[in-house]
């Protein structure tokens, strides 16, 4: 890959994650930083669903959006910051499980855009079930006092 030196690009996510109040409020957790990667995990819950009791897209969405866009955050200089511009999500199973994993990967890194996937997966008894994929680009911010880590 292509990229500058990301820094300590593990305790930049972290602190930035924590200020994430969606993430809190869906009970959402990060559990996984990597170079490229990013997992965020969260346990079902009911009030996240939707007529049917599965977990709701939007829920889904959100967390792989947040999933790709840490990612992204891995591969960027520590000045900068990033944005979402474009996304789109598979729905694949319906969301139910005991808990949910959602994983971002960087698939093209770029100094201005960048492109990353993710997966979601709902986790029960016996192996994960794989029920949303995504597609999305983030844009690299640089330079704006308003948008920062």
């Amino acid at each position: 890959m292509d990229e500058t030196d990301p820094g300590d690009f593990r305790e930049r996510v972290t602190r930035s994650y924590e200020r994430q109040q969606f993430m809190r409020t869906l009970g959402a957790e990060l559990t996984r930083v990597e170079h490229a990667m990013v997992e965020i995990e969260m346990p079902f819950n009911p009030k996240l669903t939707q007529q049917h009791g599965f977990l709701h897209a939007g829920v889904i969405s959100a967390a792989l959006d947040a999933a790709c866009g840490y990612a992204a955050y891995t591969v960027i200089d520590p000045e900068a910051s990033i944005l979402t511009i474009e996304f789109k999500v598979n729905l694949m199973s319906p969301g139910r499980g005991d808990r949910f994993l959602f994983r971002g990967e960087i698939t093209k890194p770029g100094s201005t855009i960048i492109v990353a996937d993710g997966r979601a997966y709902a986790l029960s008894n016996g192996p994960a079930k794989l029920i949303a994929s995504m597609s999305g680009s983030m844009m690299v911010i640089r330079g704006r006092e308003d948008v920062t880590g």
